[in-house]
């Protein structure tokens, strides 16, 4: 079923493939094994965390806010006078909303 065609066609690609073998493959020099300078990042993270881990472990004192609260208000005298009220107290009893004032006042 082959043509003369096609013969044509394999002894031409059979020529290349044997002008291809003759082909000399040069010697590629081989690879210098190159040192590790990379050895610096491993240390830097390393120092990094125990940095962290000596600024983060600090002993910081424990503050409550149910101890210790600090109430500022703003109070208006009769003289149309601002005064700012500061109080200490142990407990949220005089607790008012931000917003309370609206309602007050409309």
């Amino acid at each position: 079923m082959k043509t003369e065609h096609d013969k044509e066609i394999e002894s031409f690609f059979a020529q290349l493939k044997e002008k291809d073998n003759e082909i000399q493959i040069p010697d590629f020099p081989k690879a210098k094994r190159q040192r590790s300078v990379n050895w610096w990042i491993p240390l830097g993270i390393a120092a990094s965390l125990v940095m962290a881990a000596w600024f983060f472990a600090r002993d910081e004192a424990v503050q409550s806010l149910e101890q210790d609260v600090i109430i500022i208000t703003l109070e208006e005298k009769p003289n149309h006078e601002l005064q700012f009220k500061i109080e200490r107290t142990s407990e949220l009893e005089s607790w008012e909303s931000p917003t309370s004032s609206l309602l007050n006042e409309f």
